[in-house]
């Protein structure tokens, strides 16, 4: 009952949310980039920087069971995802096209809340050169992460602290997101 009721909320958030433009002024001074209006918490959060990735536990593409906590060493862009989510599916090609470009420097993970032969046929289909199929079928990466809106994307340095997530669908091939990475190689 209660992931029942996790993934209908996420659902209705994912709805809700909306899409704006990156280039639309913010509202408040939390020193975050230019981005969509916070009223539904899309956009660019700095509140967590400098907390360590949680010891949680998901699943890698083998099945295997993996951490953020694990992925140390050089920086990692993890984004949370749902193969049911309109927004998560459309930022996806971006996500590829960045992990093929950037794989010497920043490590991609793209982690789905849904079953393994879910996502594994929705990531065949597709024919992404980089993308890999992490799974979280339980959701508690998204608990353990204080997720409660997919896409949500966090970045993390080397020594496996966040520097920022965004809430929300992204180009991450485009000049914003550019900006928004080059805070891992500081």
């Amino acid at each position: 009952m209660h992931r029942f009721l996790l993934v209908l909320l996420m659902i209705v958030t994912a709805c809700e949310s909306g899409e704006a433009p990156m280039d639309q002024p913010r509202n408040d001074t939390s020193g975050t980039l230019p981005g969509p209006e916070s009223a539904g918490g899309l956009g660019v959060d700095r509140s967590r920087a400098g907390t360590p990735a949680p010891d949680v536990e998901f699943e890698d593409p083998d099945g295997d069971p993996a951490s953020v906590a694990g992925f140390r060493g050089k920086p990692l862009l993890l984004n949370l995802w749902a193969t049911w989510c309109a927004p998560c599916i459309k930022e996806l090609p971006t996500l590829d096209a960045l992990a093929v470009r950037e794989g010497e420097r920043l490590q991609v993970v793209t982690l789905a809340e849904d079953e393994r032969d879910k996502v594994e046929a929705f990531l065949a289909a597709r024919n992404f050169r980089s993308l890999e199929a992490w799974v979280d079928p339980e959701l508690t990466s998204m608990t353990a992460l204080g997720v409660g809106t997919l896409p949500t994307t966090i970045l993390y340095d080397a020594q496996g602290r966040e520097i920022w997530r965004f809430t929300g669908d992204q180009d991450w091939t485009g000049k914003d997101a550019a900006a928004l990475l080059a805070e891992s190689r500081k």
